[in-house]
């Protein structure tokens, strides 16, 4: 007994250091104290484009560009009440015109947060009068041009597959799914009203599952060992959002320099 119990935890132990040393090769190092990092564009050519010869000034308002797919994240165990999209991609559409050019191009006047900058605007008033001060604010700097649009679209599950192998009790299985995320962007001209450009843009998400098993049969047969291990990686569906919105972004640069709406020094 004692010798099935040695050979037991022997192959225990080569299985299981077999298999983490194999998933290791998979799972990212975490620590504890990883610092949080700075964002940064995830498109380059968006920071590195030409600046223009006057900079046009753009508004962005929270409900104008939103998520309308209302869709939902997948779960095959539970009923999920979290959406699957963001809802404040706004955030990455001031991110990405702010920073276009180096942050040299547009002209970003704020509108999210425009009740709150009127309140400390009534605030700054209020009390330099009491104080008698005739000093008066500058006025608010006026946009020429509205960004509206929003995510108008998320598919899942749009292309599956996978592959698998087994061979004398060892086992590996490698799967796959793509999800798309649509964004749509339109300028609008303040003083006509008219729509200059629209651009559509889709991005790709890609998720990856990778599992593997292995079973022994030891004591002559009688008893079975069996051990799984896996790992599921999913791109990020906000940074493919953030991705398709600053290709939107370039996108609508290119084509005002295209029909002349601004020009490049």
């Amino acid at each position: 007994m004692r010798k099935e119990m040695k050979r037991l935890l022997l192959c225990l132990s080569v299985i299981l250091a077999s298999s983490c040393s194999t998933l290791d090769n998979f799972i990212p190092p975490f620590t504890a104290t990883q610092m949080p990092e700075v964002g940064s564009l995830i498109n380059q050519e968006l920071a590195t484009i030409g600046l223009p010869r006057a900079r046009p000034s753009v508004a962005v308002y929270a409900n104008s560009f939103t998520d309308q797919t209302g869709q939902r994240r997948s779960n095959s165990q539970y009923a999920s009440f979290s959406t699957a999209i963001t809802q404040a991609p706004y955030t990455y559409l001031i991110r990405a015109l702010k920073h276009a050019g180096n942050g040299k191009f547009f002209d970003v006047v704020e509108r999210v947060g425009l009740d709150n900058l009127t309140k400390e605007r009534q605030l700054i008033r209020q009390t330099r009068s009491s104080f008698e001060e005739d000093k008066d604010l500058l006025p608010l700097t006026f946009a020429g041009l509205l960004m509206e649009g929003g995510v108008v679209g998320y598919e899942t599950n749009i292309k599956s597959g996978g592959l698998g192998a087994r061979y004398l009790g060892i086992g590996s299985t490698k799967e796959y799914r793509v999800d798309t995320v649509t964004v749509s962007l339109r300028t609008v001209s303040v003083s006509k009203g008219t729509v200059l450009t629209e651009v559509l843009t889709t991005k790709s998400i890609l998720s990856v599952g990778l599992s593997q098993d292995v079973f022994r049969f030891i004591s002559d047969g009688t008893e079975l060992i069996e051990i799984e291990n896996g790992m599921v990686e999913n791109e990020s569906v906000n940074i493919a959002l953030q991705n398709a919105i600053e290709t939107a972004v370039l996108e609508t640069i290119k084509l005002g320099i295209e029909q002349r709406f601004w020009s490049i020094k």
